[in-house]
């Protein structure tokens, strides 16, 4: 099993849910997050002073998914979060051990 974290734009939950929702991926994890990397922020006017915003906000989408999955998913998932502009995100991918559903105790890929 593999677990993907993609850091995306905001505006392209909508658009990577569908995308994955379409080739059968149902469960997956959104979390708010700030971040920067080579986009690096943007300077913003309040109450007259001048100040840098460094931490920009971006989506965490966590899914978990068995191994034959993967790259269907990652490219899928790519393309749907893709602007073409600085900021797009990054993908990590990470094998997860373990998966356990609480309410039944099915484990593993009956579990996801």
């Amino acid at each position: 099993m593999k677990k993907i974290e993609a850091i995306i734009k905001p505006f392209k939950l909508d658009d990577v849910r569908e995308a994955l929702s379409e080739i059968g991926i149902t469960g997956m994890t959104a979390i708010e997050v700030k971040g920067f990397g080579r986009q690096k922020g943007h300077t913003e006017l309040y109450r007259g002073a001048e100040y840098i915003v460094d931490f920009l906000p971006k989506v965490k989408v966590e899914i978990v998914l068995a191994e034959d999955e993967l790259d269907r998913c990652l490219e899928v998932l790519t393309e749907a979060a893709r602007t073409g502009k600085i900021g797009d995100g990054k993908i990590f991918v990470t094998s997860v051990e373990k998966v356990i559903r609480i309410r039944t105790g099915e484990q593993d890929k009956d579990a996801i």
